[in-house]
């Protein structure tokens, strides 16, 4: 349980700072693309706010739920695919999004190119032992 404490504390943290700063935060996340994903818990129907990195690509936000390189897909990824219309926090804009998992070789493309950026992403793969989800945000019209 104190994993799952620690890591809500550093989320709040980070969303608090993110809000503050106009979407800057510092270590270890300084000078990374963030975004704030808004979404509901499948199971409580609660709300949920998750930082996470992103990859631009076009007008769409590339998210990737590696989880570290856990076993498991992250919560946030499974509230997701379960309501996929959300919004996401830019800035100092919030944007309504649909999410669309992305397959095959362009989930390979979007995946190295993260990789390309932020190294941890190789690793997170190598050590998963699962094909990690990239998702796209996708501006709602």
């Amino acid at each position: 349980m104190a994993e799952v404490t620690d890591r809500h504390a550093r989320n709040r943290r980070i969303i608090e700072e993110f809000r503050e700063n106009a979407g800057k935060v510092g270590p270890p996340f300084e000078g990374r693309p963030m975004l704030l994903l808004h979404t509901v818990g499948r199971k409580t129907g609660q709300p949920r706010i998750n930082p996470l990195v992103y990859l631009a690509d076009g007008d769409r936000y590339v998210i990737i739920a590696s989880k570290g390189g856990a076993p498991k897909d992250p919560q946030w990824y499974r509230n997701l695919m379960a309501n996929p219309d959300v919004e996401i926090e830019v800035g100092t804009r919030t944007i309504p999004v649909k999410a669309v998992e992305v397959t095959g070789a362009e989930r390979d493309e979007l995946y190295a190119r993260q990789a390309a950026i932020m190294p941890a992403f190789a690793q997170y793969q190598q050590r998963a032992g699962r094909v990690i989800p990239v998702i796209a945000l996708e501006p709602a019209n």
